[in-house]
């Protein structure tokens, strides 16, 4: 597929996922992952909290590149006010994936693109509503036997196996993946960093 960018775009994430959503529509990109403490930010509201994690990351990569645009980005589940990010074992994994059964919750994806040289800088976050449906205990430990949710926010991907455990969305699907793409090029297009042309 043709380029579609005009200028350079390095993505501050080693997420798989988000390299395949930029270069599915044709956005080259290099990446250059971000190596911040998330467990350093203690802001509690989770779209400051998703915010601040994506602006980190991207001001992390501009040291490295600051004449260049830097896309940072992070997702976060959110169920009954509380943040869940990687689970960190099978049981932590067990534990997210049963407080989300059979529930509502709320996925946030933040981005940052920023540019140090040209003094621009722009932070965004969407979010999405997530129904799960009523999970056995037995479904459960099946999938987290698959090993897909260890690198994965709440403890699932949409986008793969998981994809039995979601009922129904309400907003972005990509956002759920862990980049809001329309928006995400929306911003893009108003910076000129990408352009869509004949």
């Amino acid at each position: 597929m043709k380029s579609i960018n005009t200028e350079k775009l390095i993505l501050a994430s080693k997420s798989p996922r988000r390299k395949e959503l930029l270069e599915q529509i044709g956005i080259e990109i290099e990446i250059s992952p971000s190596s911040i403490d998330e467990e350093s930010v203690q802001i509690k509201t989770p779209e400051k909290y998703v915010q601040e994690l994506s602006f980190l990351k991207a001001k992390d990569a501009v040291r490295l590149y600051p004449e260049s645009w830097i896309l940072g980005a992070d997702t976060i589940v959110v169920v009954k006010g509380q943040i869940l990010g990687k689970p960190q074992s099978k049981t932590d994994a067990i534990i997210m994936l049963n407080k989300l059964n059979n529930c509502e919750h709320l996925v946030y994806t933040a981005f940052c693109v920023m540019n140090q040289k040209k003094n621009s800088m722009v932070v965004k976050s969407i979010r999405t509503k997530v129904y799960f449906k009523n999970l056995t205990d037995q479904e459960i430990a099946w999938y987290v036997g698959t090993g897909e949710p260890f690198d994965k926010a709440g403890a699932y991907g949409i986008q793969g196996i998981g994809a039995f455990l979601v009922k129904q969305i309400s907003g972005s699907y990509s956002n759920v993946v862990g980049l809001p793409v329309c928006e995400v090029v929306e911003i893009l297009r108003s910076l000129n960093i990408i352009q869509f042309k004949d």
